[in-house]
Order: structure tokens, then sequence, then C-alpha cells
């Protein structure tokens, strides 16, 4: 890596394409909102010549193109794909939103790469976030390499920021992280601070000139060799400790010169296997200037040292029926089996699905078979339909250059799948088959809407199943007990997107309203009621009396409805028209509304009429008799209480357990998860935990997660339901 010079004509006008999974390379960038991912996806579409210099394709945009929304946040918030090439290697950089909201779009970018690229800033370090995600890529192998940025700052330090990085990435073995190459610093400004205007590199002992906006090479002078003597001697003994050939370390521990070929042979096949961890550094080009500094040695980096679409594991496969399906990793001639990553609205081609091709080749005008299981609890139901395939593109920017296939281990645009969600399998329609669902965050922030006005109302379930499709995070409600439209949201910025996109897609305009808890109510005691509906009006009148007891039940125990009536005082016909009223007289609430349980109801006696008495009647009797009894006594509120699983590291135990103290939680026990993190286990009421998701976020800086599941229902303190009914009569 870094002997040899590049210049190439530029790949602006055609699409990117694939004829072998040989020649692909799928990267994810992951890193913090800000420490400048997309920012080098330009820098690196530039060097490779997708783009001019003004960092426009030549049919018009910006490789970085982003929707009306992502200017109005002032950040990316959804996942992208820009392909380049680079030495006849198509390399698909899927760029990932940094904020902890849209998290759901860097979990489908992991599963559609085989690599990933951290980029982390030099002016901000590393974050707790950033190191969950390196620890996830860990535990399942994926290849990694960081990349330092925003080095132009006046407090940016690589070598400290190299130290950062091995502290945090590198816990098992820091000597798996260590940088590639060391930034070269030209005069100090007037302002004291020395720009980087170039790199050395510390196998090939040469100089990288970036500072005329184009690398040129040159040999280090003789006073430079001795300050990369130490990081230079150390990243050859770490490049060695994961050789293949065992003999290699002692050879040249007793002194024996190992040539650079077979170093950057083993640093290759170390960093394809997931165990050895690069550290380069990158800046955006000058203005006018034709490459960035550090992006050929990170082009290299990807094209050379990143594993092929061949060295990924395939996700599990199986029959629509669950029967396990054993595939050969990336045969494009074997079956078809490619997943749905994302899912967009184009204002001109309409939906369009970016597809990831795992297994087979896929091209337009296809008949494939779509799988959607796995994902009812969201909203998703499951579905298997055929679909005719659209036209295939590569996305650039706000264009789509059409191309005749995608082979395995490729990415690609598919347009027209008009029934194909985010995480829906495709294959063939006589052999459909299903991957597995990729991990999704749990949307834990409650949006309550309602449609601004009737004919918003007319396209609201519309709008809400397409913005469900397109975002499998989120989940979408209908609660049956407040009556409320619900989307269940990862964040307050994933919801005002989720608002806007509603708006600005499909013309749906909503207001926001308070969220309810879906609260019971109880006897506190034993309680009579009779119930009286006599009415005369002419002809056949209305007859009925019924006398009721009420006892409290144990939660969980429903309604019961008992008959002790003697001697026909209630005709054995119009018992079940009690139990009918009392039913529904409950299920509206006898106090503030809300549904009655827990108790038993037991119908004591009453009278009847020959002729005036009937089923409806006594409905009304049953109803009346009850809400006298809730008359007679006190009405305990019973509210909903969650139990929440807290995943936290150590350093913040304390005081997410004193934060759940204040919202009336009862901690059940923790647990030591390893790798310094805690598992708190609690019962929390659901009122106090409304803006939970947002709460624990700001509390342990990002790196907290957390679950909850209904319990049960039990009474509210006094105090609280007090103040309940305080604001319910100012709202009302």
């Amino acid at each position: 890596m870094g002997d040899k010079t590049h210049t190439h004509p530029g790949a602006a006008g055609r699409a990117v394409t694939a004829d072998h999974p040989a020649s692909v390379r799928n990267v994810v960038l992951v890193g913090p909102s800000g420490s400048g991912k997309t920012t080098l996806v330009e820098a690196l579409a530039l060097t490779a010549g997708a783009v001019n210099r003004a960092g426009r394709v030549e049919d018009g945009g910006t490789v970085s193109d982003h929707d009306d929304i992502e200017h109005r946040q002032h950040r990316s918030v959804q996942l992208s794909l820009v392909p380049v090439e680079w030495d006849g290697i198509k390399v698909n950089l899927l760029d990932t939103p940094g904020y902890a909201d849209f998290v759901g779009e860097l979990r489908a970018g992991l599963r559609a790469a085989d690599a990933a690229l951290f980029v982390v800033s030099a002016a901000d370090g590393v974050d707790g976030a950033t190191r969950m995600v390196w620890e996830e890529c860990q535990a399942v192998g994926m290849p990694r390499a960081i990349v330092v940025t925003h080095l132009e700052s006046a407090r940016a330090d690589f070598e400290e920021m190299t130290r950062v990085c091995a502290e945090a990435f590198g816990a098992d073995d820091p000597d798996a992280v260590l940088p590639l190459y060391l930034p070269l610093r030209g005069p100090a400004g007037p302002d004291g601070h020395a720009p980087v205007t170039g790199l050395v590199g510390l196998l090939s002992q040469k100089l990288f000139d970036y500072s005329a906006g184009e690398r040129k090479e040159s040999e280090p002078g003789e006073d430079q060799l001795p300050t990369l003597e130490g990081a230079r001697d150390r990243l050859i003994e770490g490049i060695i400790a994961e050789s293949e050939d065992e003999t290699l370390m002692d050879r040249y521990l007793g002194g024996e010169q190992v040539d650079v070929k077979t170093l950057v042979e083993d640093l290759e096949r170390a960093v394809a296997r997931g165990t050895f961890h690069p550290v380069l550094a990158a800046a955006p080009a000058a203005e006018g200037a034709r490459q960035g500094l550090g992006t050929v040695e990170l082009l290299e980096l990807i094209t050379r040292g990143f594993p092929t679409p061949f060295e990924h594991p395939l996700p599990e496969v199986t029959g629509i029926d669950g029967t396990p399906r054993e595939l050969a990793p990336c045969d494009t001639e074997g079956p078809l089996v490619a997943e749905v990553v994302k899912t967009s609205s184009d204002p001109y081609v309409g939906r369009l699905s970016l597809v990831r091709v795992f297994s087979g080749t896929l091209r337009p005008d296809d008949t494939v078979h779509v799988s959607g299981h796995g994902l009812a609890d969201r909203g998703h139901e499951d579905h298997d339909v055929d679909e005719k395939v659209g036209a295939l593109s590569m996305a650039f920017g706000r264009q789509q250059r059409p191309v005749d296939r995608a082979v395995a281990g490729d990415l690609v645009c598919v347009a027209k799948l008009g029934r194909a969600e985010t995480g829906d399998t495709l294959s063939a329609k006589d052999d459909p088959l299903l991957m597995r669902p990729w991990r999704m965050p749990d949307p834990l922030l409650p949006l309550a809407i309602q449609a601004h006005s009737k004919p918003d109302e007319d396209k609201l379930s519309l709008g809400l199943s397409r913005l469900v499709a397109e975002d499998p995070t989120m989940r979408l409600e209908q609660n049956q007990d407040t009556h409320q439209v619900v989307l269940w949201c990862l964040g307050e910025a994933h919801a005002d997107v989720a608002l806007e996109r509603l708006r600005s897609r499909y013309g749906v305009q909503v207001d926001v309203v308070p969220h309810k808890v879906p609260l019971r109510e109880t006897f506190a005691g034993k309680a009579a009621g009779r119930g009286r509906h006599v009415k005369q009006s002419g002809g056949h009148g209305q007859f009925a009396i019924c006398e009721i007891e009420v006892e409290p039940l144990p939660g969980g125990s429903g309604i019961e409805f008992v008959d002790k009536v003697v001697g026909g005082a209630v005709p054995r016909q119009f018992i079940p028209s009690v139990e009918k009223g009392v039913r529904a007289q409950a299920a509206k609430g006898v106090a503030a509304g809300h549904p009655l349980v827990d108790v038993r109801v037991t119908l004591l006696d009453g009278k009847s009429h020959s002729v005036d008495s009937s089923d409806a009647a006594f409905q009304t009797a049953g109803a009346l008799a009850l809400r006298e009894a809730a008359a007679e006594t006190r009405i305990h509120l019973l509210e909903p209480v969650a139990e929440v699983s807290v995943l936290i590291p150590d350093d913040y135990v304390g005081a997410v357990m004193s934060d759940l103290s204040t919202r009336r939680g009862r901690v059940l026990g923790t647990e030591q998860t390893g790798a310094g993190r805690t598992l708190i286990r609690a019962e929390v009421p659901e009122f106090e935990i409304g803006r939970y998701a947002i709460d624990l976020r700001s509390l342990s800086h990002g790196t907290a997660s957390f679950s909850r599941a209904y319990a049960r229902h039990e009474p509210m303190p006094p105090q609280v339901a007090e103040k309940l009914r305080e604001q319910d009569g100012e709202t009302s």
C-alpha cells in the first residue's frame, strides 16, 4: 500500500458496475454526527474521478445531494450509497447518519457492508456510542479500519488521537490498532498552527505530498527517518504478530529484515480477517485541488485490504416454511437471495428500494418473490407476494444511472417494487426464500397524532402505512384503550422527520396531541347499588329494577358476575341482560372514564313487570346500579407498570438508579454483563417513562439502552391521582 501513483480519468459520466463479486468492496462509514463522514465520501469520490473538481457529477447534482429534510435538520438522516471505482474495483461507500435517532439506518448499512470504516474527528475524539458499534462489529468479526478527520483543527493531534483509538477500540489488543502513515505538517501560519500537507508511509518510508492539490511521492530526508523509527518498529511488530507465518516474529527479533512486500501482504490479510485495524488520516481537497489528503491511501486500503463479498458469511436463510437452506456465499449462478436494506420515495420514479444481492444475479423485468416476516410487532404484517422488478440503477446524488444487472455481492437500486418494505427478502418466484431480519432498535418514544382536517383524515392511513414501510425502526399502534394513533419513534429528531415526511411526501398534515397512558379503575371497598329504570309514556313502557353488590378482587381478575337472585325476582331471561349492562358500563368506566377492572358484581335482587320489562330495560338498570355503587365508595385509579431493563456502562449505574427512584421506580436487581456494563432491572409506572428514551440518552451520553414490557396495573398513589384529576379538569 502506498507505492503507486494513481491517476484516474474520471467516472462521473457512467454507472460503476461490477461483473464479479471479487471486484466489489462494500464499506460502511460509521461515526458520530459531525465527524466528517459525508465530507470524506465526497473526497473519495473526487479522488476516484467520480465527480469533477466542483464536486458535481457530470449530469447534475452533487455526490452528497440530500433531501429537503436533511437540509432542515442540518444532519444526515438516512443511509446513502455512493459507488466509485478504483483500480478496477467497484467500491460501494455506504454513508450512515451519526445521530442516535437514526441508528436504524446505521444498522441497515452494517447489514449491507462487508467492512466498516470508523470516522473519528481529531477535534472531538471517540464517543461512547461509537465504541458500542465497534463492539458489535467485533462480535461478528467485521473487518474495521479507522480514519482520523479534522486535522485542520487547531487542537488536532494525530498521534494522541491514535493513542485514544487504541485505548477505545483495542481493549483486547492495543497493538492491533496502529497507524500506517504519519501526517507531515508544513510551515506554521500567523496563528502558529502548522497545517497538514502530506503523509509519510511507515512501511514504504516514502513521503506523499498533497500541498499542491495532487499526491506527489518523494524520498524522506535523512533527518526525517529517525523520527519514524519507533512508530515503524511498532507497526511491523503488530503486523508480524498477526502473520500466518509463525516463524516470522522469531526471525524478526533475531535481526532479520522483513521485506516490505511480505509485510504488506500480511497486513492486507490481517485487515481482511478483522484482526488488525489500521489508523489513517484524511482531509477533503482544498478548493480547486484534485485529491484530498490521505484519500489515495484510503482507497488503496479499501481495495487491497478489505474483504470481498466472498469472505462475508451469508445471513441465515430459510424457506418460507422455516426450513434451513445452505447456500454458497456470493454464488452468481446460485439461487437468488437479495434483501431490501432501504426504501425511499422519489418524486420522479416513485418508490426506490436499495437492495444487497447476496446470491444469484438480479436483472430488470425479473419477477421475484417478496417475503416479509418477523416484523409484525412493528406494524409490518407478514407477507408473501410476487412482483416484477423495474429498472435497476446506481444512485449518484439525485441521479439514477441504469445498469443491466446486479451480481451477488453488489448493491443496486430497484424501481417499482410497490409491495417490498425495508427488511424484505427478494428471491426467485419458484424458489421463495427468507433471510432472518437484522436486529432493529426498539422504538420507545411515543408520538400521538391525529389528522389536522377531514381531507388529511382520508389520507392518513395510506401515508402512515408508507412511512412504516420505509422505516422498520418506527412502530405504528392503533391503541384500543385510548383510541389514539401512536407512532413509536427512537427520539425527537426521528419523530420530527416522520412528521415532515408525512407532510412533504404524502401530503398529510397532522397534529401532535398528548400521549395517553391507558388507565383502569377499580373499587377500593365493597359497595351496593340499586338500578331503577322505570318509564311510562303510553303504550309499552320500560320497567327494570336490580340490586347489586360490588367488591374488589386481586389485580388481573377482570370482571366477575355472580347471580344470587332467588324466587324469580329477576326473570331468568333478563339476568344476562343485567350482566351485559354491567359489563358495558364497566368498559366505559364509573369515575374518570377509564375501564373498570378487578371487581366481582353480584346480582342479589330486583323487580320486573310482565309487560314493560325488556332486555334493554334491564341492561340500563344494570348500568345504573353499577354507577350508584361506585358513588358509594372510593374508586382507585390503576396505572400501568412496566418492567424496564437498562443496560448501562458501570460509570453511570449510580446516576441511572437515582433517576429511576425519582420516577417512582422499584429496582428489582442488578447484574454484571461483562465488558464494564451492568443490567438494571426495575419496575416503573408508565406515566414516568414516556420520555425515558430521551432522558436516558442524555444521562448516559448515548451509551445506554433499555427495553420495556407491560407488567400489570396497580393503584396510583392518591397524590398522583389527584394531580392527574386536576390536570384533566384544566384541559376539559
